[in-house]
């Protein structure tokens, strides 16, 4: 670990529990959640060797700096719109010696495609918001209204430039909220991005999924694998030794 990197005020250095890698972030903007490290564990079972990979609404850079570890692509870009979580992820790709392997970039989900190019990407990983206009309570503070709602970015923005970023049959990996399911699996069929696989997340055994991860290809054939669900805690505040397992063995 690189220990010339300074943590600026009301930043934190996190422990990610994985090959002593570290991230910084700030609590009183937006911090990473369960979600991430779930889409990262997804993601890494079909992840190949070589690939090039690009994070979509990186934040502070935790799913491209998870993937590292986890997987044996060639190269991770990442693009992000805040400046100061561009600030954060830069920080912590040198802080964990990881340089030569991410680049971190500032610029706009809805023009990704003219930033890095056509065709360019053998899969493409998103933590995108949650929320439209119609959902919920945006909240006051704009890094984190960013983050949940689809103030700067949509659905469908992210779903095209996705697929032009792809070559064909590059991977696209996503997770989201099963609420919005049918919405998702529309969009991603516009942009010829083929669900291939579906795994729902629940908090526990009897209660409905909160979170949906899918994998779609670029102009790939019909057919779709959902996997067994994720379940989160055994009882309140006691987490599955299958959500162990995701996490290392450490939460």
């Amino acid at each position: 670990m690189n220990n010339n990197i300074h943590l600026k005020d009301g930043e934190r250095l996190d422990d990610l529990q994985l090959n002593n890698l570290h991230i910084i972030q700030n609590p009183e903007k937006f911090c990473f959640g369960m979600d991430a490290v779930l889409l990262s564990s997804f993601a890494s079972k079909t992840i190949r060797t070589n690939d090039n990979v690009l994070d979509l609404g990186t934040g502070t850079g935790i799913l491209p700096i998870l993937l590292s570890a986890k997987t044996k692509a060639k190269h991770y870009s990442a693009l992000e719109i805040q400046e100061e979580s561009v600030d954060m992820a830069k920080r912590s790709v040198l802080l964990n010696n990881l340089d030569e392997k991410i680049d971190i970039v500032n610029g706009d989900i809805k023009t990704a495609s003219q930033i890095f190019g056509a065709a360019v990407f053998d899969a493409v990983t998103t933590n995108p918001p949650y929320m439209n206009d119609n959902h919920g309570i945006k909240n006051p503070d704009m890094p984190k209204a960013i983050a949940r709602h689809e103030i700067l970015c949509t659905l469908d923005d992210i779903a095209r430039e996705a697929s032009k970023l792809l070559k064909t049959s590059g991977r696209f990996y996503m997770v989201h909220r099963p609420f919005r399911m049918t919405e998702i699996l529309c969009t991603l069929a516009k942009y010829k991005l083929e669900t291939k696989r579906i795994c729902m997340v629940q908090p526990f055994v009897s209660k409905e999924p909160n979170m949906v991860l899918i994998e779609a290809v670029k102009n790939g054939k019909p057919f779709v694998k959902f996997e067994p669900p994720i379940i989160v805690y055994d009882t309140p505040g006691v987490y599955t030794t299958q959500l162990l397992n995701i996490y290392g063995g450490t939460v």
